[in-house]
């Protein structure tokens, strides 16, 4: 029996991508799964909600081997599918106050507070997870109460860094850990899994308070109501907002579910302090007048059903953008989510409102280390090898080269995609096998339902519409009962289908005459034909055969 010590690393999600984020990691017979985050759909995912991560392909048979479940933060691209994770897996969780208290907010949304084993860790503590022994270290992100990891097994000691920067003047006073890191270091790092979100991005990440400036000079500004978009659960921009609307003498309401209940649990926990006479109902804001509101609601990605894509669309019930409203777009764009964030703006123009975002003004920072702060956490904790996480391929490969700058040899780099096992043997980092790891698409209530050819059907749909046969045949004979019946819906005006219906329904005679056995297809063939020929159009055809 072999006796050789090898830890298994198994990225599920977010290598390749931005979002959905989990990694597991194996020794022997237990399993230490590192976040469950979500993903937003593409432009093109037509009617998907959000996208999790392929957990269930690797876990089906081993989720018995499952010892503990670990949260670095508490976005949604981390913590998202917790509620989908736990439907299979049952282990303790692990989490910081915030971070917790963000997990049981959104469990209590979906009925599951009571299911699940939530255990409470702060940066500085060491836990024994099965073979694993984990230090949980501070680092500085976009929200409070964030850690990295040192997981430690028998294999060697790896750290994960979660999502990072070197900000050392943060908004909460608490920046990374560089004492912890340090401390890692001298143990011997075998190997370092580092966010490369901002890999691309010269330099370093300007602090967080940067965005106090930034929010003075919109609010100064600004004539009527100032109504501000971000993460509900970015919790340290709630308390930068706040803060902005004391200084400038207004009151402030909170909006959107999400936003509410994060804002009322921060609250509760201490992570936002601000007096209770800023704070009113969103009622009571709309009643006031307009230079002594600021209103804080979810949207910044354009989301359809958030409250500034209702806005944007006018279908929020509650209230509507008013002439002279100053809208704060306070995050970035999500890459790949350009498209509906900036189509949400435009729509907000519009409609009167002054709408101020990230490239024009200070009112968003990273939560990401950019190329300076990448390279200075390799040099830190000097790993023996380096694999870049979080974000595309395209940031992975920029990440790489910066670790090739730091010293680190060209063949201790390791760029994987979802799926990639890495194995390192006796302390050797080797590839191992690649499984499995599409989109899962949560659509409604169904989850899993939808793959990605129907995701396909539906984009074609709405690209080149539907036309829709309906014929009735002799049942005796086979020949065709009355002139074919000809609709289309998204594909062309009526009038010019009109001037196509004699050649349609010439064709579809032909093909009931000529048919030998599978009348469907031999219309279907004939129409798709002619169309594509004539007008280089390829719809959906649905073929109604009625027998008489």
């Amino acid at each position: 029996m072999s006796d050789k010590k090898i830890l298994r690393i198994i990225p599920i999600g977010g290598l390749g991508e931005v979002g959905k984020n989990m990694t597991l990691y194996e020794y022997k017979n237990d399993i230490l799964i590192v976040d469950a985050g979500i993903m937003f759909p593409e432009n093109d995912m037509i009617g998907i909600d959000y996208i999790i991560p392929d957990f269930e392909h690797y876990l089906k048979d081993k989720k018995d081997k499952v010892r503990g479940i670990i949260f670095t933060h508490g976005h949604e691209d981390h913590i998202g599918a917790i509620h989908h994770l736990l439907e299979h897996v049952s282990a303790p969780i692990y989490a910081t106050p915030l971070t917790r208290g963000l997990i049981e907010v959104k469990l209590n949304r979906y009925g599951l507070s009571g299911k699940a084993d939530l255990r409470t860790i702060n940066a500085g503590d060491r836990v024994q997870i099965g073979s694993f022994h984990v230090d949980f270290f501070h680092v500085c992100h976009s929200i409070p109460d964030a850690v990295g990891l040192g997981i430690e097994s028998p294999a060697g000691l790896v750290v994960h860094s979660g999502d990072y920067k070197f900000d050392n003047t943060p908004v909460d006073n608490r920046p990374t850990d560089y004492a912890k890191l340090a401390e890692l270091s001298e143990r011997g790092v075998m190997a370092l899994l580092s966010d490369s979100t901002n890999a691309t991005k010269p330099g370093w990440t300007p602090s967080e308070r940067i965005i106090d400036d930034g929010f003075d000079q919109v609010f100064e500004n600004a004539e009527g109501r100032v109504l501000v978009a971000t993460f509900a659960s970015l919790i340290s921009r709630m308390q930068q907002v706040v803060n902005a609307a004391e200084r400038h003498g207004r009151k402030i309401a909170f909006t959107g579910r999400s936003m509410v209940d994060n804002m009322k649990m921060a609250r509760e926990l201490g992570y936002v302090d601000f007096p209770e006479r800023l704070v009113v109902s969103l009622e009571k804001s709309l009643s006031m007048p307009d230079n002594q509101v600021v209103i804080m609601a979810t949207g910044s990605q354009g989301e359809p059903r958030s409250i500034m894509g209702r806005l944007a669309r006018g279908t929020n019930r509650k209230f509507d953008v008013r002439e002279g409203d100053t809208i704060v777009f306070s995050s970035y764009p999500i890459p790949g989510n350009e498209e509906p964030v900036y189509e949400t703006i435009n729509q907000l123009f519009r409609k009167g409102a002054n709408v101020i975002y990230e490239s024009i003004a200070p009112v968003h920072v990273s939560g990401h280390a950019s190329q300076e702060e990448i390279k200075l956490l390799m040099h830190i904790v000097r790993p023996k090898y380096v694999i870049p996480a979080h974000g595309e391929l395209r940031m992975l490969k920029q990440h790489a080269k910066l670790a090739e700058e730091a010293g680190i040899p060209k063949e201790n780099i390791a760029v994987v995609e979802n799926g990639q096992i890495i194995e390192f043997v006796d302390g050797e980092m080797r590839l191992g096998e690649r499984i499995p790891g599409d989109y899962i698409f949560v659509d409604g209530t169904g989850v899993g339902d939808v793959d990605r050819s129907i995701v396909g059907e539906r984009e074609s749909l709405g690209r080149d519409g539907v036309l829709v046969v309906n014929i009735t045949i002799d049942r005796n004979n086979g020949k065709l009962i009355g002139n074919p019946e000809v609709l289309s819906r998204g594909f062309m005006l009526p009038e010019e289908l009109d001037e196509m219906m004699g050649e349609l329904q010439k064709r579809i005679r032909q093909a009931v005459q000529n048919s030998n056995g599978n009348l469907e297809r031999d219309i279907l063939r004939s129409l798709k034909s002619y169309l594509y020929q004539e007008i280089n159009r390829n719809p959906f055809i649905f073929v109604m055969i009625n027998q008489n």
